[in-house]
């Protein structure tokens, strides 16, 4: 036990001095990928090493590699930063090694999830009925509930997916608009409903899915099992649907809706922006990120599914050797991973730390400085202001002097991430390529902004002359 605590006093010494630095270092990778294998790589270890050392080795030869999203003056993408109490909780969360499947095998991490899915409900407005579930981001949680809508679409339709599969079986739409998420994409082919299932709606000027056009389009396949895909911050302006009157089509259709909510459920936490949600408590079931605006380490994604059992068959399974206890939510009913670690730990060391009031203070104040950043560089000598953030995304792009604009662009962003201040990313929005502002962090400060805008107004003043 000793030099298992002389291993993790150090392992905490480096990662408090990383933590202590990264204000002040480079935000992008100084090291290419041929020096990262070098250092890295080399032929398989066939004898012990010192435990130490190699702790001491990871840490040097991977320092270049590491991009600083971690840094309050990162805006490429969605990605929080970690509140240092979920940090915490997420070390003991792998010291203490509980294999979550069961509420055999880790009692008190079922409690936690129990607790800690009531409050998600609570604090995303979501029906208290509700089932959940911790999975490992958004990407498993559109799977999980498209495979709870599979599952009760088709047993409406006498077809039993869970044993019968899906050869043979009505087929599945899906409706959704041009800016969904890819990973929407992904859950269909991974559920073996295939993309080609998707019919992309229309969409208004501003890019939220235009009501009529899904009435018709819902209409023209004659009651097929249809599943509706709504978003909640998109992922380039952070617009919101028309949830109230997209989900009465649905319904009367006897679609299924979806909303994905990365990001854009957390409004439900703020009293300014808790409107842009109104009427997306009526879906059937939700998608959202715990390493977004609740700033917690990745692995942490959240489902929610108004039909719980729906939502339980499709996943539960029993077996011999692994009888649940009584009266306490069993895990695994309602996740696609049997072996996981304890994801809700982390999530429940940040609620218990931030309250639903300190949650909403972080969403206000990224919304206000992703209107600040997407102002101030609009401003700029060639910026241009593309998409003011709704709430905290937005696009700018940079007019260059041959009007060559999206070469120069990206060419400006590049500039950006080797001044090493701030990190933002590109993207091509309506065919044109535009800077993407994303502010997620909860350590980003009004000094963050103003440097981060200076970083910019040098950038181009160098490309100017």
């Amino acid at each position: 036990m000793r030099s298992s605590k002389n291993l993790l006093d150090l392992t905490a010494h480096h990662a408090a001095a990383y933590l202590d630095t990264i204000d002040a270092r480079p935000i992008a990778t100084t090291a290419g990928i041929d020096e990262l294998r070098r250092l890295l790589g080399g032929p398989l270890p066939e004898t012990p090493a010192n435990a130490m050392e190699v702790i001491d080795n990871l840490v040097r030869d991977t320092a270049g590699g590491l991009l600083g999203s971690t840094s309050p003056r990162f805006f490429g993408w969605v990605i929080g930063g970690t509140l240092p109490v979920a940090l915490a909780a997420d070390w003991l969360t792998s010291t203490w090694d509980q294999n979550a499947a069961s509420n055999v095998t880790a009692p008190a991490e079922a409690v936690v999830e129990e607790v800690t899915g009531a409050w998600l409900k609570q604090l995303l407005g979501l029906p208290t009925e509700a089932s959940f579930a911790f999975v490992t981001g958004c990407q498993m949680a559109h799977t999980t509930a498209l495979a709870a809508a599979r599952h009760k679409l088709l047993r409406d339709r006498q077809w039993n997916v869970e044993a019968d599969g899906l050869a043979g079986a009505p087929l599945l739409r899906i409706f959704t608009t041009e800016s969904r998420h890819e990973s929407i994409l992904r859950s269909v082919r991974l559920l073996g409903i295939g993309t080609r299932a998707i019919r992309l709606v229309a969409a208004d000027t501003d890019g939220r899915i235009d009501c009529a056009a899904l009435d018709q389009a819902l209409a023209a396949e004659k009651g097929a099992p249809a599943i509706v895909i709504l978003q909640a911050g998109d992922l380039n302006t952070g617009l919101f649907d028309p949830f109230e009157a997209a989900i009465a089509i649905a319904h009367a259709h006897g679609a299924w809706v979806h909303i994905d909510g990365a990001f854009g459920l957390w409004a439900a936490t703020s009293e300014k922006h808790r409107h842009l949600l109104a009427g997306a408590e009526k879906a059937q079931s939700w998608a959202t990120d715990g390493h977004k605006w609740l700033n917690v380490p990745f692995e942490s994604g959240f489902v929610f599914v108004a039909d719980a059992a729906a939502h339980r068959a499709a996943f539960t399974q029993s077996t011999s050797y692994s009888v649940p206890s009584a009266g306490l939510r069993d895990q695994k009913d309602w996740n696609p991973e049997w072996s996981r670690r304890g994801r809700a730990f982390a999530t429940y060391a940040a609620i218990r730390g931030l309250g639903r009031r300190g949650i909403a203070e972080i969403v206000d104040r990224c919304s206000a400085h992703a209107a600040r950043l997407v102002s101030e560089i609009g401003a700029l000598p060639g910026g241009e202001v593309l998409a003011r953030p709704i709430i905290n995304q937005g696009l700018v792009r940079f007019r260059g002097p041959d009007g060559q604009h999206d070469d120069y662009t990206d060419r400006v962003i590049a500039a950006i991430q080797t001044d090493g201040v701030a990190w933002f990313g590109g993207v091509t929005w309506r065919g044109q390529r535009a800077m993407r502002v994303s502010v997620c962090n909860w350590a980003t400060t009004d000094a963050d902004i103003t440097a981060t805008v200076v970083s910019v107004r040098k950038v181009l003043d160098a490309m100017h002359t």
